[in-house]
């Protein structure tokens, strides 16, 4: 049974539902590594990663439902995650890895 709001949306809808994911990346020589996408309009500035001491960069962020295109910027280089859930491309032909949030 789904539940209403005020405003009549579904609250419980799959477009509202918000999981938890945890990127990672191995790269033990960057000085910096973020992570863009189409969540957050491929802004360099927005998800910056933390350095684990064993060389990996962490970050969780809040991901709607949804499948979503994303790039780990390496030392502002742009790589892709080998551990996607596959690969695609951007309206720009660009490779870009691609992850299923359910």
């Amino acid at each position: 049974m789904r539940e209403h709001t005020a405003t009549g949306v579904h609250r419980y809808s799959a477009k509202r539902t918000v999981v938890p994911v945890n990127f990672s990346y191995f790269a033990p020589k960057a000085k910096s590594v973020t992570i863009i996408g189409d969540f957050n309009h491929w802004s360099g500035e927005d998800h910056p990663m933390q350095r684990m001491p064993d060389g990996a960069w962490h970050l969780q962020l809040p991901m709607h439902s949804g499948s979503h295109r994303y790039l780990f910027l390496v030392d502002g280089e742009p790589h892709l995650d080998p551990k996607a859930n596959g690969i695609t491309r951007t309206e720009e032909n660009i490779r870009v890895s691609l992850l299923k949030v359910s």
